[in-house]
C-alpha cells in the first residue's frame, strides 16, 4: 500500500466511526416510517426504475430561464467557474412536439376556414374581434394569476425570449466549486426569512451554511423552538432542510477529485465528512440526513396520489413518437404503481385540519413562503446550481400541489382536462426529476457507507 493511500484511509477512520455513531436509523419524526424501510424500497425497487425512466426524451428536456434577475438583492454577477456553465440545447435538438410547435400547427389547420366558400358570410354581421394591446396584456395577466392560485412556485414566463431548453443528461448536477458568501447568502435568506423562524432563534448552521455552528450554542435551543411549532411549520422546515441535505449529498457524490493520473468525477468522502460528520457539525449532520428521508417520504406520497391523474387513458406524455410515448407512459405507470405499494406513507391528512379561517390562513402562508423560496433560486449565480435548484424546487412545489388537491384529482374526468386541476409538462418533468434526485441521494448514502466500511 502506498503512503498516500494509507494516509487517505487513516483520515477516513474517524468518519467511519462517526457514521456508526450517527444512528441514522429508526422511525422518522412526524410520521410512522423508518429509515431502513425507505432504504430497501428505494435502493432495490425505486432507484432502478427511475434511472431508466429519466433517460426518456420526455423527462430529459427542461425549459428554464437562467437570466432572470434576483428580485431581492443586487446579484454579484454570474459565476465564472468553468463547471458552473450550462450547455443549452441547440434549436434543432429538442423534438418539435415537446416544444409544442406541432400542437399549434395542428390547431391552426383544424380551425382554418376555406376562404372562398365562407368569405362573403364572414362579412355579414361580423363581430369586431380585435383587442387592444392593453386588453391582451390584461388577459395574459388574469390567466397567469388564475394559474398561480394553486401553485407553490414562481414559474418562469414561457413567452420570455430568455427561455431555453436544457438537456438534463448533458448537464448533470455536480460540485462546481460554487460556495462561500454568495451561496451562503441564498441559504440564509431561505432559512431566516421563509421558515417561520424569528430572528431571536439561532439555527445550528454557520455563515457558510454547513461546516460549523454559530457561537457556543449546540443547537438544542433551536430544536426546542422547532418542536414547539405546529405540525405544518415543522414539516416546512424539514422539507427545506431535506432539500439542502440532498443537494449536498449530490455534490459530495459528484466531486471533481484530483488524482495522480488527472482529475475525475466521483465520491469525495472527506467532503461528505465536512458536511455531515456529527462531530464537525455538532450533531447536526445526522439530523439533516433524517430530513432528507422525510422529504423523500413526502414526494413519494405525492407520486402515489398522482397515480389517478396519470392513469387516465386520454393522458399522453407527448413527444411525437407513438411507440416511444406509450413506452414512456408504461414506465411511469409502473413507477407510480410501485409507490402505491409502499406500506408506510406520510399521512398528509394530519395537516391543515379543520375548516376555520385560521387553517386557511396557515395554508396560504405555507404556500406563499414556499413560493418565495422558488424566487430566491433566481439569486443563485452559478448557472448549473440555479438550474438544478429551480428544477428541484419546482418538483417539490408540484408535489405539495398534488398533496393538497386530493378532491380535485379524484373528480378529474376520464378524458379531457379539468379547470380545477392540471399539471403542465414543466411540472411533470420537474416532479419526476426532483424525486429522481432524492432517490439518487439515498442510493449515494449507501455508497458512502460502503466506501467507508472498506476504508477501515
Amino acid at each position: 500500500m502506498s503512503a498516500r493511500r494509507a494516509q487517505v484511509l487513516l483520515s477516513l477512520l474517524p468518519l467511519t466511526v462517526a457514521l456508526t455513531q450517527t444512528k441514522l436509523s429508526g422511525v422518522l419524526d412526524d410520521c410512522s416510517c423508518d429509515i431502513e424501510s425507505i432504504d430497501d424500497f428505494n435502493n432495490y425497487k425505486v432507484f432502478p426504475r427511475l434511472e431508466n425512466l429519466l433517460q426518456k426524451d420526455y423527462f430529459r428536456y427542461y425549459q428554464v430561464n437562467l437570466k432572470r434577475p434576483c428580485p431581492f438583492w443586487r446579484a454579484d454577477g454570474h459565476c465564472s467557474i468553468r463547471d458552473c456553465h450550462v450547455h443549452p440545447c441547440s434549436p434543432n435538438e429538442v423534438p418539435l412536439e415537446i416544444k409544442g410547435e406541432e400542437h399549434r400547427k395542428y390547431s391552426k389547420e383544424a380551425n382554418k376556414i376555406d376562404g372562398e366558400d365562407c368569405e362573403d358570410e364572414s362579412q355579414l354581421g361580423a363581430i369586431d374581434g380585435t383587442l387592444s394591446d392593453q386588453s391582451k396584456k390584461a388577459f395574459i395577466d388574469w390567466a397567469r394569476h388564475d394559474d398561480s392560485l394553486d401553485s407553490f412556485c414562481e414559474t418562469d414566463d414561457e413567452t420570455s425570449p430568455d427561455m431555453e431548453y436544457v438537456d438534463l443528461l448533458r448537464n448533470p448536477e455536480r460540485f462546481t466549486g460554487y460556495k462561500g458568501v454568495s451561496a451562503a447568502r441564498v441559504w440564509n435568506a431561505i432559512y431566516e426569512e421563509n421558515c417561520f423562524k424569528p430572528r431571536s432563534v439561532y439555527r445550528p448552521l454557520g455563515a457558510q451554511g454547513w461546516h460549523s455552528c454559530a457561537g457556543e450554542d449546540d443547537g438544542e435551543s433551536f430544536y426546542e423552538w422547532l418542536e414547539g411549532l405546529c405540525l405544518e411549520k415543522r414539516v416546512f422546515y424539514r422539507l427545506i432542510s431535506g432539500l439542502h441535505a440532498s443537494i449536498n449529498v449530490h455534490l459530495c457524490a459528484q466531486y471533481l477529485n484530483e488524482g495522480v493520473y488527472g482529475s475525475h468525477w466521483g465520491p469525495n468522502p472527506q467532503e461528505f465528512q465536512q458536511r455531515f460528520d456529527p462531530h464537525l457539525t455538532r450533531g447536526e449532520g445526522p439530523r439533516r440526513l433524517r430530513n432528507l428521508y422525510f422529504l423523500y417520504l413526502i414526494e413519494l406520497r405525492a407520486l402515489s396520489k398522482a397515480a389517478t391523474y396519470f392513469q387516465r387513458p386520454g393522458l399522453r406524455l407527448y413527444t411525437g413518437s407513438g411507440p416511444s410515448d406509450a413506452d414512456t407512459k408504461a414506465f411511469l405507470l409502473g413507477l407510480l404503481n410501485l409507490t402505491l405499494s409502499f406500506p408506510m406513507h406520510f399521512d398528509e391528512t394530519s395537516m391543515f385540519c379543520g375548516d376555520g379561517q385560521a387553517v386557511e390562513s396557515l395554508k396560504e402562508q405555507f404556500r406563499l413562503h414556499f413560493k418565495n423560496i422558488s424566487r430566491i433560486m433566481d439569486c443563485v449565480t452559478c448557472d448549473k446550481c440555479r438550474l438544478w435548484g429551480k428544477l428541484q424546487t419546482q418538483g417539490l412545489g408540484t408535489a405539495l400541489k398534488i398533496l393538497f388537491s386530493e378532491r380535485e384529482i379524484l373528480s378529474l374526468p376520464v378524458r379531457g382536462s379539468s379547470q380545477y386541476f392540471q399539471l403542465t409538462r414543466q411540472e411533470i418533468v420537474a416532479l419526476i426529476n426532483a424525486f429522481g434526485r432524492l432517490s439518487t441521494s439515498i442510493r449515494e448514502l449507501q455508497n458512502f457507507k460502503y466506501i467507508l466500511k472498506n476504508a477501515r
